[in-house]
């Protein structure tokens, strides 16, 4: 159960995402609130996760979905480039 927790956490990073994108720097109410809220559940769900998976584990697996999907919706929600440097660079970090 807390692995299903530590990825539900992951998919709310990428609310996180999605909303400071869309907050512009705080600029837009809605989104920001989005953004805070996102963050908050993220950051909750890993917590309940480290009670009974190893902190370094879980916050490894945690930042390496949350990278990956990151990118993914990067790519189809924002139309960010897909160069071999970039995608290399972001296989780096999560290995």
């Amino acid at each position: 159960m807390d692995w299903i927790i530590l990825f539900i956490g992951s998919i709310c990073e990428v609310g996180w995402l999605i909303g400071m994108k869309y907050a512009q720097g705080f600029t837009r109410l809605w989104p920001s609130l989005i953004m805070v809220f996102f963050m908050a559940a993220s950051v909750g769900c890993l917590g309940l996760a480290v009670k009974t998976i190893p902190a370094g584990t879980a916050y490894a697996a945690w930042t390496g979905t949350s990278i990956a999907a990151a990118t993914l919706v990067g790519v189809y929600l924002f139309n960010e480039p897909t160069t071999f440097l970039r995608l290399g660079s972001i296989g780096l970090i999560v290995l």
